[in-house]
């Protein structure tokens, strides 16, 4: 059964309001992390002596698979996959983060080792916080703490979603359900993204990436350059999307905190 089928749709707003109050790091400059922005004063406060701005280029590993959690990331900008590397050197992605999210979420559990890769591939920026000053820190930062929990619990989910898709969707289903969720974490129609590079994280091979594009791409809904995809028309791309898609959005609509 689909997970589709086993989540409501959502009646409400995600947790983190569509308005939110203008906050800077340390340094002076806006943040734009939509958690660090829904949390009150007192926490907030409390926390950003202690994020480090950085930078996040492309391909940058965040953590490795099996590899121990250093810090916990709030994104600005750009975009997170989260892999799964099998033996042999094959991959899926199992989930994407971006502004929405926390990357090393886990360590709130005083978990600090994952069970997949945290790869940079939108590039962007964000901030950073030790994996010891969180552990020392979240007891007094309740709001923070049951954000990460219902967003770890929405991840989770959204790989058993993605796992559901992968075995009975076609590849251009799940390519535009995945264009989809590019879009909505970066807010942008042009994608710099290969379709070796897709083909990676679909787990799939680069000539059915590439056949399914041209679908797309003949029916109008996206446009194949050098190095990127751009949506042209999302409405209809929807419309070309598997449900997972739907799921996944009822998910993070219907799990996260108001």
């Amino acid at each position: 059964m689909a997970l589709q089928e086993m989540v409501p749709p959502a009646k409400a707003a995600a947790v983190i309001p569509a308005a939110l109050p203008a906050r800077t790091d340390r340094g002076g400059k806006a943040v734009a992390n939509a958690v660090l922005l829904s949390v009150p004063d007192e926490e907030f406060l409390l926390l950003r002596p202690f994020l480090e701005p950085v930078p996040l280029p492309r391909y940058q590993i965040l953590y490795e698979q099996s590899g121990r959690i250093d810090f916990a990331y709030f994104l600005n900008e750009g975009m997170i996959s989260l892999v799964i590397i099998t033996s042999d050197g094959r991959s899926v992605e199992v989930g994407i983060c971006g502004r929405q999210d926390v990357i090393g979420g886990a360590l709130i559990f005083e978990v600090n080792y994952s069970s997949m890769r945290a790869i940079v591939q939108l590039p962007g920026s964000g901030l950073r916080i030790s994996s010891d000053i969180l552990s020392e820190n979240i007891g007094r930062c309740p709001t923070l703490r049951r954000t990460t929990e219902r967003l770890l619990l929405t991840q989770q989910l959204q790989v058993a979603q993605l796992a559901a898709c992968n075995r009975l969707h076609e590849v251009d289903q799940r390519l535009a359900r995945w264009l989809l969720m590019c879009q909505d974490t970066v807010d942008d129609i042009r994608l710099p993204l290969t379709h070796e590079f897709i083909a990676q994280m679909l787990g799939t091979g680069r000539p059915s990436v590439t056949i399914a594009a041209g679908v797309l791409e003949r029916a109008g809904l996206i446009e194949n350059t050098r190095g990127a995809v751009q949506i042209t028309n999302r409405k209809r791309l929807e419309d070309a999307a598997c449900e997972c898609y739907g799921a996944i959005q009822n998910l993070r609509s219907g799990l996260v905190l108001q």
